[in-house]
């Protein structure tokens, strides 16, 4: 048995034992890094530390808090916050008391909340702010089960009747550790690997969310798979900014614990492209759309800056694209990421003009960033690597904890997701279905079983619903959503995430695409393209002062991204290409329901809300 397999094998039952390790290891390391705000209101953010053993500190107050208030093991408590230190600590609060934490996305309405709190029969929520505890307050008579709310955030918060804020909590449940100082010890030492720690109800791009139960022994096993990757040490400097509520920001949490490293942690996205120099991460994970809006940004800059700036641009670009193809080929048969010389030489003027710009950008020290959640264009993730920036694609769900596939360092591959993690097994069925098998799949549904048979068999093999291949050595790469395949009136399937990524990549304005055609005759697009990158690009066009539907309503935004459909369809089959398309007049949103918290595109509801533009765009063609 290989060291990583008796690391992984042995691993403590929960993530809350593993915190109790890690403090006991490093208590006066730093553990983790929050902005906050001066108190003017005016100026940049002063970011603080907290040390491991300050970390604990909080920790189990809030957990003795929670256990004060009558919180038993299993039983669950809801989390409704955007990304924040106190998320972290909050949640390792509920674990180590034992409990199980229900996440929601701060995004999530009232209604929705409300079946999620009732769903998961949660005792106490722990709201962000004033507008949280309003949502809840608004439902709470149907929500029997709850009999407290805390609230991080006091601000224009009425306390009694059952709510009382997040220091009020700390402050009592320090009060009882001390008390019974050995508490938060016996608490965690009695979790099992098979009690409950999280109930993730899926955002869904169909229907009613399902509560995918993971327990301890999940979190434990990826804190373990994470580490044994090599990906990071103790020395990294984690940027989390992820929704902690989504399963892709919170595995993040679990392999720090076990790694040790430091995380900076801030949810607000408008704030990335400002603290990443000031973090200076090593690390980061992100989704597609973040790369696709700094790449977008970098373009639409170039091309502001008039016609020579701009032709450096593309020049630079496709030198980054060659450089990271040879270079990862040359790895790939050789073991080393040499290059032609005269590439290197072009490369090296292509990095001083451009690339060692957006490094800088992104703080200077990224060795490496994690991409998941969607799909990547490979071209966008080619243009990166290029750049420096190596893009390591990884894949899972909320299913198997998030992380069942990543790209192994140096030998990383664009265009895939990698190897499957130490522990984790993998098949392709006869249609094509991804298979995963392993300790970080879920125990199933919460109170669906029949939902839960259909995707996970008795054998413990998962039907994630993706289509994909594996190399011959192991790497996958994922072609496609099983649902969402089109299949044309002429019998020709098309992968719509294929062609809308290629699109991503060719055309630096769009924000989000639809490819539709199931059961047509050709294939058309909705287009929503990105406000700040075209209403900059409407300045130098004679649009200047038009508002963002006024733009993309212009002939000549129409005609600009006419040239981008046409170059995108030179590249592919020609039942794939895209024959009409129309300009959305605002950008798709979660607000709108139109894609998850997550990023991912809900085709059914978009293409019910602009079920008059597709109708239009098919009416009276008689196209083949």
């Amino acid at each position: 048995m290989s060291d990583t397999q008796t690391l992984i094998e042995n691993r403590p039952p929960s993530v809350a034992a593993l915190f109790l390790e890690r403090v006991a290891a490093t208590p006066d390391a730093e553990a983790y890094r929050y902005p906050v705000p001066p108190a003017s209101g005016e100026g940049p953010d002063e970011w603080k530390s907290l040390s491991w053993a300050q970390a604990a500190e909080r920790v189990y107050a809030i957990s003795a808090g929670l256990i004060e208030l009558g919180v038993q093991p299993e039983q669950r408590v809801a989390l409704a916050s955007s990304t924040r230190v106190e998320w972290i600590l909050a949640d390792l609060g509920i674990m180590c008391a034992g409990a199980a934490t229900t996440t929601i996305y701060p995004q999530t309405n009232a209604g929705e909340s409300a079946f999620i709190l009732s769903d998961s029969d949660s005792k106490v929520l722990i709201a962000e702010d004033a507008a949280q505890l309003a949502k809840a307050r608004e439902k709470r008579a149907e929500l029997p089960a709850l009999t407290h709310i805390v609230v991080i955030d006091p601000a224009g918060v009425e306390t009694g009747d059952g709510v009382l804020t997040l220091a009020e909590l700390e402050t009592r449940g320090a009060a009882y550790v001390e008390k019974n100082p050995e508490l938060i010890k016996e608490r965690v030492g009695a979790i099992t690997a098979d009690q409950l720690a999280t109930l993730i109800y899926t955002s869904g791009t169909t229907g009613r969310p399902k509560g995918v139960r993971l327990p301890h022994d999940n979190w434990s096993y990826m804190a373990k798979a994470i580490a044994a990757t090599g990906l990071l040490g103790p020395d990294d400097v984690q940027y989390l900014w992820l929704p902690l509520a989504h399963v892709f920001g919170k595995v993040l949490t679990s392999g720090q614990i076990d790694i040790g490293h430091v995380t900076a942690v801030d949810g607000r996205v408008d704030k990335i492209i400002l603290n990443l120099p000031v973090v200076q991460p090593t690390y980061m994970a992100a989704v597609p759309r973040i790369f696709e809006k700094v790449y977008n940004g970098v373009a639409a800059k170039a091309r502001a800056g008039g016609g020579a700036k701009y032709k450096i641009f593309q020049w630079a670009a496709e030198v980054s694209r060659e450089y990271a193809k040879a270079s990862q080929d040359n790895f790939r048969r050789t073991g080393t990421a040499s290059v032609p010389f005269g590439l290197g030489a072009k490369h090296k003027v292509a990095d001083a003009l451009v690339f060692a710009k957006i490094r800088e950008a992104f703080g200077g020290r990224l060795r490496a960033c994690v991409s998941g959640s969607a799909a990547l264009a490979p071209e966008i993730g080619y243009f990166f690597a290029g750049a420096g920036i190596h893009i390591l694609e990884g894949y899972g769900l909320t299913e198997s904890s998030a992380a069942s596939f990543v790209n192994p360092g140096e030998a990383y591959r664009t265009g895939t997701v990698g190897k499957p993690l130490p522990g984790t097994e993998v098949r392709i069925a006869d249609d094509g279905e991804i298979l995963l098998r392993g300790p970080g799949i879920m125990e199933g549904y919460h109170g669906l079983p029949e939902k839960t048979a259909e995707v996970l068999e008795s054998d413990g093999w998962f039907h994630t619903g993706d289509i994909g291949e594996l190399s011959p050595d192991g790497y996958l790469r994922i072609t496609d959503r099983k649902k969402d395949l089109i299949k044309t009136s002429g019998g020709k399937y098309i992968a719509p995430a294929e062609v809308e990524g290629q699109f991503k990549a060719v055309c630096p304005y769009v924000s989000n695409i639809l490819v539709h055609g199931a059961d047509r005759n050709f294939c058309t697009a909705l287009i929503a393209l990105d406000e700040p990158s075209i209403l900059e690009w409407a300045k130098e066009n004679g649009l200047e002062g038009k508002s963002y539907a006024e733009v993309v309503a212009a002939p000549a935004t129409v005609a600009l991204v006419e040239g981008y459909v046409k170059e995108l369809n030179e590249g592919l089959q020609r039942w794939q290409t895209i024959k009409k398309f129309r300009l959305l007049p605002r950008d798709l949103d979660v607000e709108h329901g139109e894609i998850t918290p997550s990023l991912k595109l809900k085709r059914p509801v978009v293409e019910r809300e602009y079920k008059a533009l597709i109708e239009e765009m098919y009416a009276g063609s008689r196209e083949a």
